[in-house]
C-alpha cells in the first residue's frame, strides 16, 4: 500500500503548484458566495419585494445548509474520492449561483442560496486532496494557505459588495464568481488527481438525518434571536430541539457499524481542544463582518462613527483581508519551526488584542485601521493553523469529515457571534435609531472575552510538529491503527 500511495504523491508532487491554483481558485469563489450577500441584504430586500426578516434568509439558509452538507461531503470525498466529489460539488455551486443570479423572487434566491451552502465541503475536500497528494514537507504550508482563503474570500466579499450593487446590480453578486468557478471546475476534473485514500463502508443515513436537522435547528434559533429574542419560548424550544436531535445523533453514531463521524475521533484531545477554538475564532470572526460596518457606517451625529458608505466600510476591512492573505502564507514556515500550537495561540491572541483596542480606541480612522490588521493577521495565523492541528490528529481516512466537522465548529460559532453582537447592539438603539456608543463596546469587549477563553483553550492542545504527523513513518503507524480498529483504507488503483 505504501508503494502504491509513494508513487501517486511522487506524480502528483511534480504539479502540487498547479493543483494548488486550482483548489484556491475554486475555495475563494465559495467563500466570495459567502459574504457578498451581507452588505448588500437592503438592496436585496427592496429587488426581491421582501421584508427585513424574510431578507435575512439569504443569509441564515446559506448558513444552514453549509452547516449540514459540510461533513456528509466530507466523509463521502473519504469514502468515494475527494476528486470525484469535489467536481459533482462544484457543479452543482455553479448551477445554484446561476439560480441565485437569475433570481427575481425570495423564493427562487433561497433554493439558489441552499444549494450553495451545500457545497461547504469545498475546504474539507481541499484540505484532504492536499493531504494526500502534496509532498509531506509542503503540506502544512498549503493548508495554512488554503484556510486562510477561507478568512480571505469572506472579508473580500465584504470590500466588493458595496461597489459592485453601486456600479452594476446585485445579480452580479452572483455572476462574477461564477466567472472564477466555471473554470475551475473544468480545471478540478481536468488536471486535479484523484486521492488514492478511501475508506470501505457505508453512510449511517439515521445519523446524517439526526445531524443535519439537529445542527439546522440550532442554528436557525440562534440565526433568529433578532427577532425571536434569546429567551423567548420560541428560540428555548427550537434550541432544545436542536439539542436533543444533537444528543441522539451521538448515541446513533456511536452504536453504528458505519458511523458518519467517528465518536473515538472526537475524544482525541488535539481534535476537540481545536474544535473548541475554532467556535470561538469563528465568534469573532463573523462578529467583526457586523461590527465593524456598522460602526464606520454610523453618521459621527449620533456620537461616534464616520458616517461612511458601504463601499468606505469595505475600505475599512480591506486591510484585515490582506493581513489574512500575508500571515497565513507564513503559517507553514512558522509551523516548520515551531509547530502548528504556537501559531494557533499567536493568532487567537491577536485577534483578542484587535477587540480588546476597538473597545478602548476606536475615535480615529488609524485606529480601526491597526485593529484590523491585527484581527486580520490573527485571524490568517489561527485558521491556517488550526486546520494542520486538525490533520496532524487523525488518520488520512478521516481527513475530510475530520476538517468538516472544524469547519461546522467555525460556522456554529460565527451564528453564536453575529446573534450576540446584533443582539447588544439592538438592545441600546436609541430615538436616533442608532445603538450607543456604550452598545459598541460592550459588543466588541464580549468578542475579546471569547477569543481569550480561545487562547485559554488552546493551551490544552496537545503540542505536534507537521514534519512529525505527516511523516512516512506516521503514515505506516496510522495505517496500522486504523488496521486494529478494523478501518483499514484502502488505496486506489492509479
Amino acid at each position: 500500500m505504501h508503494t502504491r500511495e509513494s508513487e501517486t504523491r511522487g506524480r502528483a508532487g511534480q504539479h502540487y503548484h498547479v493543483t494548488f491554483a486550482i483548489l484556491a481558485l475554486a475555495g475563494v469563489s465559495y467563500a466570495l458566495l459567502q459574504s457578498l450577500v451581507a452588505p448588500a441584504l437592503p438592496e436585496l430586500q427592496r429587488a426581491l419585494h421582501t421584508s427585513v426578516n424574510s431578507v435575512s434568509w439569504v443569509l441564515t439558509a446559506y448558513l444552514v445548509s453549509a452547516s449540514v452538507a459540510t461533513p456528509l461531503v466530507g466523509r463521502l470525498g473519504d469514502m468515494y474520492g475527494k476528486e470525484r466529489l469535489l467536481v459533482v460539488v462544484l457543479v452543482l455551486l455553479c448551477v445554484a449561483t446561476i439560480v441565485s443570479a437569475l433570481a427575481t423572487s425570495l423564493a427562487v434566491m433561497l433554493a439558489g442560496r441552499v444549494v450553495q451552502g451545500a457545497a461547504g465541503g469545498v475546504f474539507p475536500l481541499a484540505f484532504g486532496i492536499i493531504r494526500d497528494e502534496f509532498p509531506h514537507e509542503r503540506v502544512a504550508g498549503a493548508v495554512g494557505v488554503m484556510s486562510a482563503l477561507l478568512g480571505v474570500g469572506g472579508g473580500a466579499g465584504v470590500v466588493l459588495a458595496g461597489p459592485i450593487v453601486a456600479n452594476l446590480s446585485y445579480h452580479y453578486l452572483f455572476w462574477l464568481p461564477l466567472i472564477a468557478l466555471v473554470p475551475a471546475t473544468i480545471a478540478v476534473r481536468r488536471f486535479v488527481p484523484e486521492s488514492p485514500v478511501r475508506v470501505p463502508g457505508r453512510v449511517n443515513w439515521t445519523g446524517a438525518a439526526l445531524m443535519s436537522t439537529g445542527l439546522a435547528a440550532v442554528l436557525i434559533a440562534v440565526s433568529e434571536t433578532s427577532q425571536w429574542h434569546w429567551l423567548s419560548g420560541k428560540t428555548l424550544a427550537v434550541l432544545g430541539i436542536g439539542i436533543g436531535l444533537l444528543a441522539a445523533w451521538m448515541r446513533s453514531e456511536a452504536r453504528s457499524e458505519h458511523a458518519l463521524v467517528d465518536m473515538r475521533m472526537l475524544r482525541v484531545r488535539g481534535v476537540w481542544t481545536t474544535n473548541a477554538v475554532a467556535l470561538l475564532l469563528g465568534f469573532g470572526m463573523y462578529a467583526s463582518f457586523i461590527l465593524l460596518p456598522d460602526f464606520v457606517e454610523t453618521p459621527s451625529s449620533a456620537g461616534y462613527g464616520f458616517g461612511s458608505s458601504v463601499t468606505g466600510a469595505g475600505l475599512f476591512l480591506a486591510p484585515s483581508t490582506l493581513a489574512m492573505l500575508v500571515a497565513g502564507a507564513q503559517t507553514g514556515r512558522l509551523e516548520k519551526r515551531f509547530g502548528s500550537k504556537p501559531p494557533l495561540l499567536a493568532g487567537a491572541s491577536l485577534t483578542a488584542t484587535s477587540y480588546l483596542l476597538l473597545a478602548v480606541a476606536r475615535s480615529e480612522r488609524w485606529e480601526i485601521y491597526v485593529a484590523a490588521v491585527l484581527l486580520g493577521a490573527g485571524i490568517g495565523l489561527a485558521f491556517a493553523a488550526m486546520v494542520n492541528l486538525i490533520i496532524e490528529n487523525v488518520g488520512p481516512a478521516q481527513t475530510g469529515i475530520a476538517t468538516g466537522m472544524n469547519t461546522v465548529a467555525r460556522t456554529v460559532g460565527g451564528a453564536f457571534g453575529g446573534a450576540a453582537v446584533a443582539s447588544i447592539l439592538a438592545s441600546t438603539v436609541g430615538a436616533d435609531r442608532y445603538p450607543s456608543a456604550h452598545g459598541f463596546t460592550v459588543a466588541f469587549a464580549a468578542c475579546a472575552l471569547a477569543l481569550a477563553a480561545g487562547v485559554l483553550v488552546g493551551l490544552a492542545i496537545p503540542p505536534r510538529r507537521p514534519a512529525d504527523a505527516f511523516s512516512a513513518h506516521e503514515a505506516g503507524d496510522l495505517a496500522e491503527s486504523a488496521h486494529e480498529a478494523g478501518d483499514l483504507p484502502e488505496v486506489a488503483s492509479t
